[in-house]
């Protein structure tokens, strides 16, 4: 009875989620089988064109570059932050969250600001000496990268500091006590532990990167094109909707795949399932 009470609890968000979000995507990736040049057409033509390729190959190449930065960084923060003193751990809470208060288009034009050719980097290297002409940082794939890792790493760090509060003190003590110096016990204890979170973190990090559109738009332009924004230019400016379901068809396929990838590593580097 018990099994059936939770079942009609989640049935209302299930069927919301089956309707309009299963349905549509799936109408989507079924548009891409329906053409009149046969049910692979679209997706030979797609992977048969260089410029797409480059354009898949450099969205992937970002995404993880994001990932892994965010990953090193979101740590050593999460890791200071769940060491830290109650009244000190919240102030660093709310400081590290605090970027998701404003939206991404905002905290992308943050960083045009900062960029540009006349922006406040390079007027700052300008005015140390250290360059006689400002350089060219905006619309290249630098730009697009720190401008998402600065994006996601509070997600990250928002999903690591649970994890690394979640570590019991015994174990550390337990460690300490048995001899082991600070940077073994941080290897052979906390970092296993904290494995969990840092896939939940990667994949959260990895997905919102691979399908971002308006950091990319904004700092990388038609120079640093992926595929979120060739997906709106194929959908929106040449209104080639098959071509747009046949892009979006591929970030799902590669998003499942690599996210069943890190799900497969995370049961193999979690000592709790080993």
């Amino acid at each position: 009875m018990k099994r059936f009470a939770g079942w009609t609890l989640a049935s209302p968000a299930t069927l919301l989620v089956v309707v309009f979000l299963v349905l549509p995507v799936l109408a989507t990736i079924v548009t891409t089988f329906t053409t009149p040049g046969g049910p692979f057409a679209t997706y030979a033509a797609f992977f048969g064109s260089g410029f797409r390729r480059a354009v898949l190959f450099r969205t992937i190449q970002v995404s993880l570059a994001v990932t892994v930065i965010a990953l090193v960084i979101g740590f050593l923060t999460a890791y200071v932050v769940s060491r830290a003193p109650g009244w000190l751990k919240s102030i660093l809470i709310i400081a590290a969250v605090f970027p998701l208060l404003t939206g991404v288009v905002v905290r992308s034009f943050a960083w045009l600001i900062i960029l540009g050719k006349n922006g406040i980097l390079n007027s700052t290297l300008i005015n140390l000496g250290l360059i006689a002409e400002p350089f060219q940082m905006l619309y290249t794939q630098g730009a697009v990268i720190v401008a998402m890792v600065y994006l996601f790493v509070p997600l990250m760090i928002l999903t690591l500091v649970g994890v690394l509060e979640s570590i019991p003190d015994d174990l550390i003590q337990a460690s300490s006590s048995l001899g082991a110096k600070p940077s073994a016990t941080f290897m052979q204890v906390t970092l296993p532990l904290a494995v969990p979170g840092l896939i939940v973190g990667a994949v959260l990090v990895f997905t919102g990167s691979f399908t971002s559109y308006a950091t990319p738009q904004l700092l990388g332009g038609e120079q640093v094109m992926m595929m979120g924004t060739l997906m709106y230019q194929q959908a929106m400016v040449t209104f080639d909707w098959v071509a747009a379901s046949t892009i979006a068809a591929v970030m799902v396929v590669i998003t499942i795949a690599i996210v069943a990838a890190m799900n497969a590593m995370a049961r193999r580097l979690n000592p709790m399932t080993a």
